[in-house]
C-alpha cells in the first residue's frame, strides 16, 4: 500500500496527548462492512450506511472501499457519468489511478496517495475511470471514497473541486514513533490537513507497525470511527478486536486508542486503518440515490433539475 511515505518515519512532527485525565473512547459497536458492486460493476467494501444510522455517522453518509487486489488487464472498472447534489465527494486513491473529470472544470489523475475532493453543492456531473495505463496492463487497484454530507445553508453552493496531491497531505507519527499518521483534513493534535471543509471533521490514513500502539486526541464533541482496510488490530480502552473490513464507532471520550496486531497476516504485513469523525450537523437527510438534501420536496426539485439538465451538461469529448 504505497500512499504516500516519510523518507525518516521519527523525522515527522508525533502526535501526544498531554492530558493526563483524557478518557479513551469506548468501542459503541463494531460492524463488518458489506460487499456490494458499484459503478460498471467495480466491487466495494462498505461499513455504512447500512449497519450504522445517519445520526450514528453524521456528517458522513458513505463509505467504500474499493478494490485492495490486483486487477487484470482490461479488468479496471469505474463509473459512468452520474450526477450529485448536497454533499461532498471524497476520493483517495492508495494504490492505482483513477481519472476524474465534472462539469464544473475540475478533474485529473488520483493516483498513490493523492485526494479528489468535490463539493457537488447544488448539483454536478461526474466521471470516474481508471486510468488507461492500468487499464491496459492492470495492477493494483486500491481507493476509498467517503460522502460527507452538507449543512442546509451550503447544500445550493456553487460546486467546485479540489485536487489534493500526494505531496500535501500532512504527514506525523505518533508518541513512540510507530505508525504514519497521514492527514487529509482536519485538527489533529494542533496539525491541521490540506482539504477544506464546511463541516469541522478530521480524516486520516493510519499504518500503525505490528505491535504498536496510537493514541489520538479527539474532539469530544466530534464522533468518532476507526475503519480497518489491511490487517487486524484492536480498539478502543476495552481493546475490541478488529479484523479487517471491521468499522468501530466509538462511544465519548478524548482519545482514541488502537493497536495492530503483533502478528499481521495482511498483504502489507502491518495494520493500515482510516480514523473519521466530525461535528454531527443535526439536520434531518432525506436521500434518494445520489441527492442528499433536507426535505422530500428538496429531492424531488432535485430529480427534476438533473432530468432537465440544471447539473451541467457532459461534454462531447472527455476521459
Amino acid at each position: 500500500m504505497p500512499a504516500i511515505q516519510p523518507e525518516n518515519i521519527l523525522a515527522l512532527p508525533r502526535i501526544v496527548v498531554d492530558n493526563p485525565l483524557a478518557i479513551a473512547r469506548p468501542v459503541a459497536r463494531l460492524v463488518k462492512a458489506q460487499t456490494t458492486f458499484e459503478g460498471e460493476g467495480f466491487m466495494v467494501r462498505r461499513p455504512f450506511p447500512g449497519g450504522l444510522s445517519m445520526k450514528d455517522v453524521d456528517p458522513f453518509l458513505l463509505l467504500d472501499q474499493m478494490g485492495g487486489f490486483e486487477v487484470a488487464p482490461e479488468e479496471a472498472k469505474g463509473t459512468p457519468w452520474h450526477p450529485h447534489r448536497g454533499f461532498e465527494t471524497v476520493t483517495y486513491m492508495m494504490d492505482g489511478q483513477l481519472q476524474h473529470q465534472d462539469t464544473s472544470g475540475g478533474g485529473g489523475m488520483i493516483s498513490d496517495g493523492s485526494t479528489q475532493w468535490m463539493t457537488a453543492g447544488s448539483g454536478i456531473l461526474h466521471i470516474e475511470q481508471p486510468s488507461e495505463k492500468l487499464l491496459r496492463n492492470g495492477g493494483m487497484m486500491h481507493g476509498v471514497q467517503l460522502w460527507v454530507n452538507l449543512p442546509a445553508e451550503h447544500k445550493m453552493d456553487p460546486p467546485k473541486y479540489q485536487g489534493i496531491e500526494a505531496s500535501s497531505v500532512k504527514l506525523l507519527t505518533s508518541a513512540d514513533g510507530g505508525a504514519v499518521i497521514r492527514l487529509i483534513a482536519g485538527d489533529l493534535g494542533g496539525h491541521v490537513g490540506p482539504g477544506s471543509t464546511f463541516t469541522p471533521i478530521v480524516y486520516a490514513h493510519i499504518t500503525v507497525e505490528p505491535g504498536a500502539k496510537v493514541v489520538l486526541p479527539w474532539e469530544p464533541d466530534f464522533n468518532a470511527m476507526v475503519f480497518v482496510l489491511n490487517g487486524s488490530g484492536t480498539v478502543g480502552v476495552e481493546k475490541a478486536p478488529m479484523p479487517e473490513s471491521t468499522l468501530a464507532l466509538l462511544g465519548p471520550g478524548d482519545t482514541v486508542v488502537f493497536q495492530a496486531d503483533d502478528a499481521q497476516h495482511g498483504a502489507a504485513k502491518k495494520l493500515d486503518v482510516l480514523v473519521l469523525g466530525g461535528k454531527p450537523i443535526g439536520e434531518p437527510v432525506a436521500h434518494y440515490g445520489p441527492f442528499v438534501m433536507n426535505t422530500h420536496a428538496e429531492i424531488v426539485q432535485a430529480v427534476e433539475d438533473f432530468q432537465k439538465g440544471r447539473m451541467g451538461v457532459i461534454p462531447p469529448i472527455h476521459a
